[in-house]
């Protein structure tokens, strides 16, 4: 059955999150591993030279590399799927002066999405608040989204790292397969009482993908840019830093967009032994007539020990291994 398979894919974060086991449509034939197969799933966006999305390629038009060796890719999807997605916005005393418009293009964001996204929102400033209602963890409803967007006047420090580790943990819960955070802020942080260093291995442990727009004045002195890059270029997302405050509502339209022409590839990992290990990743893909495309990709994955084990979400006491 297919929820005997194990997803590595970017599941692979059961040490630390809880895990969460999509079902993976076969696409080309019958999909059958055993219950100690191990799986990546990659969620991939493909541009052009010109920056435009190219959403017409298939399985052929790929390569996939881990650790420097091609694998064979035994998953292919490129379907207009819903995902889980966590916008999550700094309202700190910064953003004061740009919030309304951050709503307004969060608002826009939701609107150009699949109508069929399990959405949530978190809002950090000295500290990391849901924005939906108690017993609410998802919801569609552009009413609920637009209260939780609404939160008051920004005001307080930034917990930056605490709201991103608190995200990824409420990602897991989604039933969605994809999992997606939209990260609003000036990359600065000055409140949490986690650091960068765990934030980014949380990351590489996750099987989000993760997009960053970047806001904040040139006299900002918190403002760290490099943060948002790293989180972006590590998940396979992309970070966006506008000169005007104008064109946010076009990039937020932009991200869902690319959301919504993403491709699914999955392969197989070969284990040299029992050890994990980091596992460098790297996706090329041609076009027809020989044209550049520029790939974007999680970089890299931690494959578990073989025999590790987790429980299975939602039947306590089995283990899979892992």
């Amino acid at each position: 059955m297919l929820r005997d398979i194990l997803i590595l894919g970017l599941a692979i974060a059961a040490r630390a999150l809880p895990a969460q086991v999509p079902a993976v449509e076969a696409f080309e034939q019958p999909f059958k591993l055993s219950a100690t197969a191990e799986l990546v799933l990659l969620d991939v966006s493909v541009k052009d030279a010109a920056g435009e999305r190219v959403s017409n390629l298939s399985k052929d038009n790929f390569s996939v590399f881990e650790d420097g060796k091609l694998q064979k890719i035994t998953q292919f999807a490129s379907e207009d799927a819903p995902v889980t997605v966590g916008l999550v916005v700094d309202t700190s005393g910064s953003m004061r002066a740009k919030y309304g418009d951050v709503v307004t293009a969060a608002l826009v964001f939701i609107g150009a999405s699949n109508r069929e996204d399990e959405v949530f929102v978190v809002n950090f400033g000295d500290r990391v608040s849901s924005g939906l209602p108690d017993g609410v963890p998802f919801t569609a409803d552009p009413h609920q989204l637009r209260t939780a967007l609404s939160w008051g006047a920004p005001a307080g420090r930034t917990a930056l790292y605490d709201a991103i580790l608190f995200s990824l943990h409420h990602l897991e819960m989604g039933q969605r397969e994809k999992k997606v955070l939209l990260l609003v802020s000036d990359g600065g942080d000055n409140n949490s009482a986690h650091g960068s260093a765990e934030v980014m291995r949380m990351v590489r442990e996750s099987h989000a993908t993760i997009y960053t727009l970047g806001i904040y004045d040139a006299e900002d002195q918190d403002r760290d840019p490099a943060v948002l890059q790293a989180l972006a270029h590590v998940s396979g997302g992309e970070s966006f830093f506008p000169e005007e405050l104008s064109k946010i509502t076009g990039i937020c339209r932009q991200i869902a967009s690319d959301i919504r022409t993403r491709y699914d590839i999955g392969y197989v990992p070969i284990r040299s032994g029992d050890r994990g290990s980091l596992r460098r990743i790297r996706v090329t893909a041609s076009a027809p007539g020989g044209h550049k495309l520029v790939v974007r990709t999680r970089t890299s994955y931690f494959l578990p020990d073989r025999g590790q084990q987790a429980d299975w979400p939602g039947e306590p006491g089995r283990k899979p291994v892992l």
